[in-house]
């Protein structure tokens, strides 16, 4: 036996430990693999809610936190420290972008979105929009890609902003942003 306490994961252990290293920015996950410590009964609902045993968690600056210390990994979603490393469960996308603004037009334009916990990602190559449709609604549901791959759902508000805002090419309606043009949906299914 090492003589070690074995770890025992626990959102305020976890906010502890994240707040004894942190520095400027976000942590540097992607450099941090600590051994696996398990799951934790927490959850990120589809409407971005954080929940800690069926129960939302109210204070942002707690939410924020634990948000700069996610990490997916083989479609997987962990919170990570240097020391551990707990599984979580996501329905949908952990992140929900808010809102968005947009400079510019055509090609040089760029739509810069906000999540709900303060994360900014300009759309282009290193943030790609991307639009998922559901086989029994038809309904598109509209993501962007956050960090490392973390990815926001648009709101729907935002979405419709997007939709007001796009234009056709070469068979298709979306939006353009950091010289790359992203796809809504194709222009010949486009309602009447």
């Amino acid at each position: 036996m090492s003589g070690q306490k074995p770890v025992t994961p626990s959102p305020d252990g976890l906010a502890s430990s994240i707040k004894a290293t942190k520095t400027r920015g976000l942590p540097p996950v992607h450099l941090w693999n600590p051994p696996f410590c398990g799951d934790l009964d927490m959850y990120i609902a589809k409407d971005g809610t954080w929940c800690y045993l069926g129960s939302p968690i109210n204070r942002f600056e707690l939410v924020k936190l634990f948000s700069s210390i996610l990490k997916k990994e083989d479609g997987k979603y962990f919170l990570v420290t240097p020391v551990e490393k707990v599984g979580i469960t996501v329905e949908d996308a952990p992140f929900i972008a808010v809102d968005f603004e947009a400079e510019g037009d055509g090609q040089a334009q760029r739509l810069s979105f906000s999540t709900h916990v303060g994360d900014v990602a300009v759309a282009g190559p290193d943030h790609p929009i991307r639009i998922v449709i559901d086989a029994e609604t038809d309904e598109p549901s509209p993501y962007i890609l956050v960090r490392a791959n973390l990815e926001a759902r648009i709101d729907r508000k935002s979405f419709y902003r997007l939709v007001d805002i796009a234009t056709h090419l070469d068979g298709w309606f979306g939006v353009w942003s950091g010289g790359q043009f992203f796809p809504l949906i194709r222009s010949d299914d486009l309602p009447g």
